[in-house]
């Protein structure tokens, strides 16, 4: 998953910071309940080109949401990011 970043790299890969991330990932909260849910998710995973959205969705979702309440709230979003990290290729520089 590539995220545009203006950060890039010394080895020319754009990264983020883990805070430019979760603001980033805030953006698709659409109905603005301060969660992501599973369709939210996989709008942002699909707007970076990301292939098989859904799927990725569902898997980061699970991953993430630790109350398993069916969304990813504000406290779970360093699971988020950890997930994005281990699976979909995501740099992030703390």
């Amino acid at each position: 998953m590539t995220i545009k970043s203006k950060c890039v790299a010394s080895d020319g890969k754009r990264v983020m910071t883990t805070e430019e991330l979760k603001k980033w990932l805030k953006k698709f909260d659409t109905d603005k309940d301060g969660r992501i849910s599973k369709e939210e998710l996989r709008q942002a995973i699909r707007s970076t080109g990301g292939r098989f959205a859904t799927l990725k969705s569902r898997r980061g979702l699970r991953s993430a949401d630790v109350d398993q309440d069916g969304y990813i709230g504000e406290e779970e979003l360093d699971n988020l990011v950890e997930f994005a990290q281990k699976h979909l290729g995501l740099e992030t520089d703390n």
